[in-house]
């Protein structure tokens, strides 16, 4: 159970003190639930242990785990920052009333138009992935008489140990330049030369879903000797971003880090190297998308099929699917499921739920301890706040479900559930 959830005395699963029938029967299913109390808490967490007396500290969301205009909103509200990837992040930013200046666009593969977007609306900071793209922005900028601030994306060669596809700094990796090699620090010195590009600093991620504390304070330890080599050509590094991939809870055998121990150690590791070797950082970032908001989410279905194989393997069909979580098709991920109608009734079933998609992999849950559903049963998968529905799609021509936020026993829609007109609006025909 995640922030605000309780079984009420109807044996009902409740989410921000609305039960899931209610909302069923208010929103339909598939429906993607957002808990706000559990955003707001997890984020006070963050500033109350990623602060420093020495050092500006600044957390800017991962905006790529789940982005809506409401959520943007929402990110105003809290006083934190915003790290976009795309021209889209970038627009549905611009339209919640979020102070620019404080948005991050981050990507590998940014876009001419995409950068003069961002350009033109003002943000506070690109973060640069590569030699080519540097030397785009500075015609770009040039071409516009603008300055930007910018940081550099670099990787420190860590090896957390991840899911291979969530990797991000590996000696190969699509993502930054290596400190290791001898270009970075030559990109490093035109970046400090340039008219138009203001260099601030280094940015690094190491991967997603990372338990050990250990792995983020490794990285500090790696980024700080680097910038000292920085600092011996006479360059200033007032900013280290630090990135995100704090490990979260999706299922059983899953380990969370600790976040409170993992964020005050980065901050106190960072002071000390800063003091011990002179470094004259000012300010350092994170960047948390999944951990704020993954445990947010719940995403509830309705039971329309049942059926028992030849084998004996049961499954639970509901009326969603991998259009609406593709993370166990696309890279094996685990969830905790449970039907909420049945909170208290014994898990005496062993279930497969699979979705609605003409392919064999549509399965979102397998293989796992479940009460005994009838048709109509809610179906509710926990821990989907983050790369659902900003993953979402309409494979087989399915729609896209309905967002709401909850919070005090009252439920906010953010995200209108999709219709046929909305599936063909930009055909031709």
């Amino acid at each position: 159970m995640f922030g605000s959830q309780k079984i009420n005395e109807e044996n009902t699963l409740e989410i921000g003190g609305i039960s899931v029938t209610d909302l069923r029967e208010k929103y339909q299913t598939p429906l993607y639930v957002m808990d706000k109390k559990y955003i707001v808490d997890k984020v006070n967490l963050m500033k109350n242990n990623f602060k420093s007396d020495k050092i500006k500290t600044e957390i800017a969301y991962a905006s790529k785990a789940f982005l809506t205009v409401g959520m943007c909103k929402l990110v105003k509200e809290l006083d934190i920052s915003l790290d976009v990837v795309s021209g889209g992040e970038l627009y549905t930013a611009s339209k919640s009333g979020i102070d620019m200046k404080r948005v991050h666009f981050h990507g590998n593969s940014k876009s001419v138009k995409e950068i003069e977007m961002a350009l033109d609306l003002e943000i506070g900071t690109i973060i640069v992935d590569n030699h080519l793209e540097f030397e785009t922005l500075e015609r770009i900028c040039g071409e516009k008489n603008k300055k930007i601030d910018v940081i550099l994306r670099v990787n420190p060669g860590i090896d957390a140990h991840t899911h291979e596809y969530i990797q991000t700094t590996l000696h190969d990796s699509k993502f930054g330049e290596s400190i290791f090699m001898k270009e970075t620090m030559e990109l490093i010195k035109k970046m400090d030369k340039s008219d138009y590009i203001v260099f601030k600093g280094l940015h690094s991620h190491i991967g997603s879903q990372i338990s050990d504390h250990k792995s983020f304070l490794k990285a500090a330890e790696v980024m700080s000797d680097y910038i000292k080599e920085i600092l011996d050509e006479g360059i200033v590094v007032e900013v280290l971003n630090l990135g995100g991939g704090f490990g979260i809870f999706y299922a059983e055998g899953d380990v969370e880090v600790d976040l409170a121990l993992c964020l005050s150690s980065m901050v106190k590791i960072v002071e000390e190297i800063n003091e011990r070797k002179g470094l004259g950082i000012k300010e350092i970032q994170i960047e948390p998308g999944r951990s704020l908001v993954a445990n947010a989410g719940t995403t509830l279905y309705t039971v329309q099929g049942l059926k028992k194989t030849y084998t004996g393997k049961n499954y639970y069909f509901i009326d969603g699917g991998m259009t609406d979580n593709i993370r166990p098709a696309l890279y094996q991920a685990t969830y905790t499921g449970t039907i909420g109608n049945k909170m208290l009734d014994k898990k005496s079933e062993i279930a497969t739920i699979a979705g609605t998609c003409c392919e064999s992999g549509d399965l979102l849950i397998k293989d796992a301890p479940m009460q005994k559903a009838c048709i109509g049963d809610m179906l509710c998968i926990f821990g989907t706040g983050a790369y659902n529905y900003s993953m979402s799609s309409n494979y087989n021509r399915n729609l896209k479900p309905a967002v709401i936020m909850v919070e005090n026993g009252k439920a906010e829609l953010i995200v209108k559930r999709e219709t046929y007109e909305d599936l063909i609006r930009n055909d031709i025909y």
